[in-house]
């Protein structure tokens, strides 16, 4: 348990770290001249739609709905080719589905089922760095089917479930208690 805390500080740091990076990313984006001459400063609507925060308690979830049924034919085209076709991960590309239990083992497996402690944080990641080879491309109906099949994957959801902005905070993922708060009061 103590190497899932360790290892929870550590993604949490390198997480708030990485919007940071994004963040400053947007601004020097918008405000800087295209100096060299290619590329082209995101319009106002570009910014928009990827300048959104989701909370644990799902706030900032846009609308938009999706099942494991709709997210199973999205998964096998898009996800599949990397995380294989039940969520077993291929070479460097993640498992997503299994290792319940496994996180006190000396070789636990991270999942979304094992590891991830709010389905939001599922759906967040998905909208904003997947599919890899283009993140930020689905809508957000297809995020949240890619999402229900996923946890469909994981034992989480069941095949007829609709996910929506007010379904899917209610999702409770197994690790949840899993990972310690960040006791600084001048943290929200």
């Amino acid at each position: 348990m103590a190497m899932a805390r360790f290892v929870m500080r550590e993604l949490v740091g390198l997480a708030i770290a990485s919007a940071a990076v994004v963040a400053g990313a947007v601004v020097v984006a918008t405000a800087q001249p295209l100096a060299a001459g290619i590329g082209r400063a995101p319009t106002p609507d570009e910014v928009a739609a990827l300048d959104i925060s989701v909370a644990p308690d799902g706030t900032g979830l846009p609308r938009g709905h999706g099942s494991p049924r709709e997210g199973e034919l999205l998964y096998r085209s898009t996800c599949a080719p990397c995380h294989g076709a039940r969520g077993e991960g291929r070479a460097e590309f993640p498992a997503l589905a299994g290792g319940v239990g496994s996180l006190a083992s000396a070789q636990p497996v991270l999942t979304v089922g094992s590891y991830w402690p709010y389905a939001t944080t599922v759906w967040d990641y998905i909208h904003r760095a997947m599919p890899y080879d283009s993140p930020g491309a689905l809508t957000s109906d297809e995020v949240y089917a890619v999402t229900a099949y996923i946890l469909r994957l994981n034992g989480l959801v069941a095949e007829t479930d609709v996910l929506t902005e007010t379904t899917l905070p209610r999702v409770v993922m197994p690790n949840r208690d899993g990972f310690i708060a960040d006791p600084r009061p001048d943290v929200r």
